[in-house]
């Protein structure tokens, strides 16, 4: 590819090359404090190249490939160039990364312990773990929790956070336009745009943590808090992992250990003040 850098992003290394300067101009801004990997060999290649010869100066597409590809992805604008090369880095990790068990989940950290949250698309997860990195936690990540089989503990992923639709104006009033990407607008999942965590994050990133409280958030709702039994949490985290069948024993050993040893809750909430207080609390109740 023309265009190329190499990222480190917690234990993975990522070398994204393009057939366009922009989207690697814009990962070497928002990616300026991670570690200079300049020459290093990476655990995975993502190249961004034209759905076709005309397609790479007429009405520009991108097409994501790599070590690992979908072969019926759709293909993206050169508008969106910065998302494509996030989710070529994200799909590497969900069919390639075999360290640790990936879970779909964010993470934050304090004084050495983990609180974990998973949901669906849209549950509010990466804002809520974004703010919780403004006030007083450490951003660990907010696409993949890794899980060391062997010792239990969370190991961070702290890769940009991809903010959706109302949640832009939420987070950028918390961190200044300084630490924010581009706006995309109209993609597939409406408008997204990146924060950049803070430093801490970033100096950190190969410090994990052992996970203390696990939470399945779902924004939009009256505030309430519900137990959750540990054969429904088994399931929706065996659900939430891309790499929990490819590791067999291991996996069904370790998922096993945390489920029983960290307590879990489902929280509805409908604002982000709404959402920290209710974390404070459970945190200082069960964690």
């Amino acid at each position: 590819m023309r265009h190329a850098i190499t990222l480190r992003i917690g234990p993975a290394t990522f070398r994204i090359g393009s057939a366009w300067r922009q989207p690697i101009a814009e990962l070497g801004r928002l990616y300026a404090t991670y570690p200079d990997m300049d020459g290093a060999i990476a655990d995975f290649t993502v190249r961004l190249q034209p759905t076709s010869l005309a397609r790479r100066w007429v009405r520009p597409s991108i097409f994501i490939t790599g070590d690992h590809g979908l072969a019926d992805a759709a293909p993206m604008s050169l508008a969106h160039g910065l998302l494509a090369a996030e989710m070529g880095m994200n799909l590497q990790m969900a069919l390639g990364w075999r360290r640790h068990l990936l879970l779909h989940a964010s993470s934050v950290e304090k004084d050495g312990r983990v609180l974990v949250m998973t949901g669906e698309s849209g549950s509010g997860k990466s804002t809520l773990a974004a703010l919780l990195g403004e006030r007083g936690w450490r951003f660990m990540g907010d696409e993949f929790a890794l899980l060391d089989m062997d010792s239990g503990a969370i190991l961070p992923f702290p890769r940009l956070v991809s903010l959706k639709n109302r949640a832009i104006d939420v987070v950028t009033q918390a961190v200044g336009l300084a630490r924010m990407g581009p706006l995309l607008a109209a993609t597939a999942k409406g408008d997204i745009r990146h924060m950049v965590p803070r430093g801490d994050a970033v100096a950190r990133m190969g410090e994990g943590g052992m996970p203390a409280l696990l939470l399945f958030p779902r924004f939009g709702h009256d505030a309430a808090v519900r137990p959750v039994g540990q054969g429904e949490i088994f399931m929706r985290l065996t659900q939430a992992s891309t790499n929990y069948v490819a590791l067999g024993e291991p996996a069904f050993t370790a998922l096993t250990r945390f489920v029983a040893n960290v307590p879990a809750r489902a929280i509805d909430f409908p604002s982000g003040d709404d959402a920290i207080a209710m974390v404070d609390r459970l945190w200082e109740q069960l964690a």
